[in-house]
C-alpha cells in the first residue's frame, strides 16, 4: 500500500500540483481596445473576481492581436484569459484566422450581452430605418459605415442589415469600437451598429442619432426605440462577450475561474449593468461551447448567402 501511495504522490505532473496552488500570481485578461463594451466589461469583470479568486486580475487592452496570444501563444495554466465576443468564432467564416475557435480556445463563461442600435450622424437625412433603407438605395455607394475590424459585432450586424435591405453601403474600418464611435461622432462615417451602452451616452448628448435597436423584441434597456425588425423581418444582432482560456487549460481550473465569473457579473450592481446597456448572461463552460457552435452554425449560413465583405 505504502508503495501504491508513493507511485501516486510521484505520478502527479508539476502542472497537476500547480493547480492545487491555482491562483499563485496575478491572472491578466486580454480584451478589445478601450471605448467598447469589451473593455469595460473586462474592467467589471477584474474587479469582480480579484476578491473572490484571492490574486490580482489586470486587464490589457490588446485589440483582435488577443485572440491569437491566448489560442496561440499562451500556456494553459489559466494565467492569461480572453475577454472577447463573436469575433473569436465568427472571423474564421470571414477570412483565413490563425486560430480555430473550437480547437485553440476553452470557453469559461459567457458574461454580458448588450443589443447594438443603428445610429447614424446627425447630418444625415434620416428619421428611421426606413428612411436610411430608402437614401441607400438611391444612392448606392454613396453612404459607409464604422466598424472595428472584420469580424467584428458592427461588422457582421452591418453586412447582414446590407444583405437584408439590399443595400450597398461602404466598410470604413478602424481598430476598435470607440475609434469607430468617434469616426461616427465626427462624420467620418454616416452610420454605424453600435453598442447600446457606449453609445446612448453620445445619442442623448445629440452627436449621434439612434434609429432603432437591433434585438428580435423591444429591450428595456433602450424602450424608446423602435425595432430593426418592424422594417427587416428576423433581423436580430445582439453582442454577447465572454471569457476564454487556451485549450487544454485544466478543467478544474476552467470550473473554479466560470464559477467565479458566474457569481461575479452576478453580484455586480445592476444599475451599473443597465446603464451601461448590457445585460447578465452568465452560464457554464459547456453553456457557452453551445452557444458558439449555434452562433457558427447561424451565422455560417448567412454568411455564405449574404457573400459578406471582410
Amino acid at each position: 500500500m505504502a508503495i501504491w501511495m508513493l507511485a501516486t504522490v510521484l505520478y502527479q505532473s508539476p502542472l497537476a500540483m500547480a493547480q492545487e496552488k491555482y491562483p499563485a500570481k496575478i491572472i491578466r485578461v486580454l480584451t478589445a481596445a478601450p471605448g467598447s463594451n469589451h473593455d469595460w466589461g473586462a474592467r467589471l469583470l477584474a474587479q469582480e473576481l480579484t476578491p473572490r479568486i484571492g490574486q490580482r486580475v489586470v486587464v490589457e487592452n490588446r485589440g483582435s492581436i488577443s485572440v491569437e496570444i491566448v489560442a496561440k501563444d499562451t500556456p494553459p495554466d489559466g494565467y492569461t484569459l480572453l475577454f472577447y465576443g463573436a469575433y473569436v468564432w465568427l472571423q474564421p467564416l470571414l477570412t483565413k484566422a490563425n486560430w480555430d475557435p473550437l480547437e485553440d480556445l476553452a470557453p469559461i463563461s459567457l458574461a454580458i450581452s448588450s443589443p447594438n442600435i443603428l445610429a447614424v450622424h446627425p447630418s444625415l437625412p434620416v428619421k428611421s430605418t426606413r428612411d436610411l433603407i430608402a437614401l441607400a438605395r438611391a444612392r448606392p455607394d454613396a453612404l459607409n459605415y464604422g466598424a472595428g475590424g472584420g469580424g467584428s459585432s458592427q461588422h457582421i450586424a452591418a453586412e447582414l442589415f446590407k444583405y437584408m435591405a439590399q443595400v450597398k453601403i461602404v466598410r470604413v474600418n478602424y481598430k476598435g469600437a470607440g475609434p469607430s464611435m468617434l469616426g461616427l461622432i465626427t462624420g467620418e462615417v454616416q452610420m454605424m451598429f453600435a453598442a447600446l451602452g457606449p453609445a446612448m451616452p453620445h445619442v442623448k448628448g445629440g452627436k449621434v442619432r439612434a434609429l432603432a435597436v437591433t434585438t428580435p423584441k423591444p429591450t428595456p434597456l433602450a424602450s424608446e426605440l423602435p425595432l430593426v425588425a418592424d422594417i427587416l423581418p428576423g433581423y436580430v444582432s445582439e453582442s454577447a462577450i465572454g471569457l476564454f482560456a487556451p485549450k487544454k487549460t485544466p478543467m478544474p481550473i476552467i470550473k473554479l475561474l466560470a464559477s467565479h465569473v458566474q457569481q461575479g457579473v452576478k453580484a455586480a450592481d445592476p444599475k451599473i449593468i443597465a446603464n451601461n446597456g448590457v445585460e447578465v448572461v452568465a452560464g457554464s463552460p459547456e453553456d457557452f461551447a453551445r452557444f458558439i457552435r449555434a452562433d457558427l452554425a447561424r451565422m455560417s449560413n448567412v454568411i455564405k448567402s449574404a457573400s459578406f465583405s471582410n
